[in-house]
């Protein structure tokens, strides 16, 4: 039989590579993509055990010449699952952030996951299987939060790029879970907390950082249940049936023609 195929950006280290094994160990082949082509063979080799196909492409996705590539690949009609989880923190004072390293930043936490979505999906929806997860973050749900002063003992860095990028994913992850109902073809958010790994300089690493292998473990248990949205260390997923029910009061409240009480002269 022929094996599925995972197509996974930000392959070559963190969650991406603890992703591709354990989607090798679940019969997948893969198609690993990051900058660094040598940490790609090296992880090729290691699951080569596994019967895994690994085809390595080399490429920066916060280039658009890079995305472009990419997009080709994913768009050949047999990638079965795309991994969208590439991303770059970017923080600091949105004003100060210098203007060339906004448009990298934003091509690759914003715009690679649609582009590489709209690639993939036709080849998905003809067969009526795969799906999408799209690697986030605990901030995208930290906008109301200030940066200062430190929350629940933890600062808060200045985010605004990075969680207006986040949080974009995942509202695009969620609507197009629902446009894809019926079709076999599913989407999913995954939003990790801390995480220890070399993502940020290392710097979420210590003693409440998830492993990546368990956040990979509880992606993989996510998408197969059918979760929209993936939280790893969050027990009470009421909560996100409570935000659900909140944007629909929005949503709702806000139609009509009549100013609101507090707008009137």
């Amino acid at each position: 039989m022929t094996r599925p195929r995972a197509l996974i950006t930000g392959a070559s280290s963190g969650i991406g590579a603890s992703l591709a094994a354990l989607l090798a160990e679940k019969g997948y082949d893969l198609v690993l993509v990051a900058r660094r082509e040598d940490r790609l063979a090296a992880l090729a080799e290691e699951l080569s055990p596994t019967g895994a196909h690994a085809e390595a492409v080399g490429a920066d996705l916060s280039e658009r010449s890079g995305l472009r590539l990419v997009t080709e690949r994913a768009a050949a009609g047999d990638i079965d699952l795309l991994v969208s989880n590439a991303g770059v923190s970017a923080y600091g004072p949105f004003a100060e952030i210098d203007p060339a390293e906004l448009e990298r930043a934003w091509t690759l936490n914003a715009d690679a996951t649609p582009a590489l979505t709209r690639a993939a999906l036709p080849g998905m929806l003809e067969r009526g299987r795969g799906g999408l997860i799209a690697v986030a973050s605990n901030l995208t749900f930290s906008a109301g939060v200030p940066s200062s002063p430190a929350s629940q003992g933890r600062s808060l860095p200045q985010r605004a790029l990075y969680v207006g990028a986040k949080a974009g994913m995942v509202a695009f992850t969620r609507v197009l879970a629902t446009e894809l109902e019926g079709t076999g073809v599913h989407a999913m958010a995954l939003c990790p907390g801390l995480v220890s790994s070399e993502w940020n300089g290392g710097a979420s690493q210590g003693p409440n950082a998830m492993t990546p292998d368990d956040v990979a473990k509880a992606a993989w248990s996510g998408f197969s249940r059918g979760e929209v949205v993936c939280l790893p260390g969050l027990e009470s997923v009421d909560l996100l049936q409570d935000l659900a029910n909140t944007e629909r009061a929005i949503m709702g409240g806000n139609l009509g023609s009549g100013l609101a009480e507090r707008y009137r002269p």
